[in-house]
């Protein structure tokens, strides 16, 4: 189930970015050209398929969630092309190929970020993603929100700091939540809004986003310590060699092993509530520790 899934939701993925990124016929074209380097055929999809999921369990129409979907995997997209830049973790490998600075050029590689993380906010505010404007805002605040410094972007100047910094359990779990679990919890939050939940129904659901998202780094720091490079498509053992500490450096490899999978067994129990409906998020959830790349 989660295998198809997953290959359907890319091949989705692949097609809303093409219609939305068509190549124009003048000196734009290097720009878009970069962005659907970035955006096209890479990439798990885990945070559009959170999302369609979780907005499937309440009846939304899948394309609606797929533009939504779509808007977070921008954010997404850009955060990784801004973040291969050498002036962040200067990296020349991503998903298996080139990264996109290296492709092209520093200045494209900016502005193509710059441009998807635009173009999120052009997806959501959209009718095609959802003709009640309430619903359009409340997706609008729920990505930047979690894009921000109170999110993801925080989360990564907390990151490039912690070569200096001496962080324990306690702060690099907070980075965590910002830099890789604010888009996650986002993810099944929009699903939620796209279904008319209310902000009182979603605490389950948030939990659950909650408890993947820490177990999904824990899973990510594993990897970089004991994973395979051709697997992962990207350098890995960059922390350790810069100091940093992680869940692995401060617990031990088989503790955080321990710890991610009992976060994903607490994922699933939030839950409970739900029948069948929910069982593309629990596999979701075991996916998260599972993975080898």
């Amino acid at each position: 189930m989660l295998s198809e899934g997953l290959k359907r939701v890319q091949r989705e993925v692949d097609s809303v970015f093409d219609a939305f990124l068509p190549v124009p016929g003048d000196t734009r074209a290097r720009l878009v050209e970069a962005m659907r380097y970035a955006a096209i055929g890479g990439g798990k999809r885990v945070r559009p398929l959170l999302l369609v999921s979780t907005a499937e369990m309440f009846g939304v129409d899948r394309d609606a969630a797929l533009r939504a979907g779509c808007a977070v995997e921008a954010i997404h997209v850009y955060s990784l092309i801004h973040d291969d830049l050498p002036c962040m973790d200067d990296d020349d490998l991503r998903h298996g190929k080139p990264t996109v600075h290296k492709v092209f050029d520093e200045a494209t590689a900016v502005l193509a970020g710059d441009s998807l993380h635009a173009l999120a906010f052009e997806i959501l505010s959209d009718l095609g993603t959802s003709n009640d404007p309430f619903t359009r805002a409340e997706l609008i605040a729920t990505l930047a929100m979690a894009s921000g410094k109170d999110g993801m972007a925080g989360g990564q100047m907390m990151d490039m700091v912690a070569e200096d910094a001496d962080y324990d359990l306690h702060t690099i779990t907070r980075l965590q939540q910002l830099k890789t679990g604010a888009l996650l919890a986002a993810s099944v939050e929009m699903g939620a809004i796209l279904g008319k939940v209310p902000p009182e129904g979603r605490a389950q659901l948030r939990a659950y986003a909650r408890d993947i998202g820490l177990a999904f780094q824990i899973a990510d720091d594993l990897l970089d310590e004991e994973g395979d490079e051709a697997k992962a498509g990207k350098a890995l053992r960059k922390d350790g060699e810069q100091g940093k500490a992680t869940f692995v450096s401060l617990m031990g490899a088989d503790k955080a092993r321990e710890q991610a999978h009992a976060l994903v067994e607490q994922a699933v129990a939030h839950l409970a509530g739900h029948g069948e409906e929910a069982d593309m998020l629990r596999a979701l959830a075991r996916f998260i520790v599972e993975r080898d790349r």
